[in-house]
């Protein structure tokens, strides 16, 4: 399981735990810092984080039923975004977990803005430490991959989520968040929970831009 697998399984328990029925950004960056942590310590540059002081029974505390759904909330789909669009700009082929912590460095609220005032955190130093995160996994790794997984959609008329996404230039969740609105159609692969989107129907998410036309004197 990658880290932002890891990361993203970690934001739902903790919202099954918590009984909440949408995860938020709160959960997503306390599901990286789990991720990334060891013997309940989280360790991102300079700075300690003890997940037990945020509630988190680090040794394994029953989950709630697997039946019990949650959803992401419009400001977790918006954290998505911003890390998509972090790691488009860091030459990745893949949303990787450093990319989720970039997202929240200029946060000012929520648990990151108490970790900011509690542990005298600002955005660039948060941002520095992220990088070094990602000194072991440079771009480059996986995105041949990435590459390749491009062109072999291409020829196809039904995508996954992801390829869709990969298509749309967006993350998986807001292409998600799409479906689940009815914004964009989908299919459910027959007796089983995977979905398809066809290609063609893709531009339904899509509207033309209309120029402003300045008023004629």
């Amino acid at each position: 399981m990658t880290g932002t697998a890891l990361a993203a399984s970690h934001a739902i328990q903790i919202a099954r735990l918590r009984s909440l029925r949408e995860i938020g950004p709160d959960e997503i960056l306390l599901g990286c810092l789990m991720a990334l942590a060891r013997f309940g310590v989280s360790e991102i540059g300079p700075w300690t984080f003890d997940l037990e002081s945020f509630g988190v029974d680090w040794l394994g505390s029953p989950s709630k039923p697997e039946g019990a759904k949650v959803a992401y909330s419009e400001t977790a789909v918006g954290v998505f975004d911003r890390a998509a669009r972090i790691a488009r700009a860091d030459g990745s082929a893949e949303v990787r977990i450093e990319h989720f912590l970039v997202a929240f460095a200029n946060e000012e609220n929520g648990l990151m803005g108490e970790l900011k005032r509690t542990h005298g955190i600002d955005a660039v130093s948060w941002r520095a430490a992220a990088a070094r995160i990602g000194v072991c996994t440079p771009a480059s790794t996986g995105s041949t991959k990435g590459a390749d997984a491009a062109v072999n959609s291409a020829v196809r008329d039904y995508l996954t989520p992801e390829e869709a996404a990969e298509a749309l230039g967006i993350h998986v969740q807001t292409l998600r968040a799409y479906v689940r609105s009815g914004k964009l159609p989908a299919l459910r692969i027959a007796g089983e929970r995977s979905l398809r989107i066809r290609r063609s129907d893709l531009d339904k998410v899509l509207e033309p831009l209309v120029p402003d036309v300045p008023d004629k004197p």
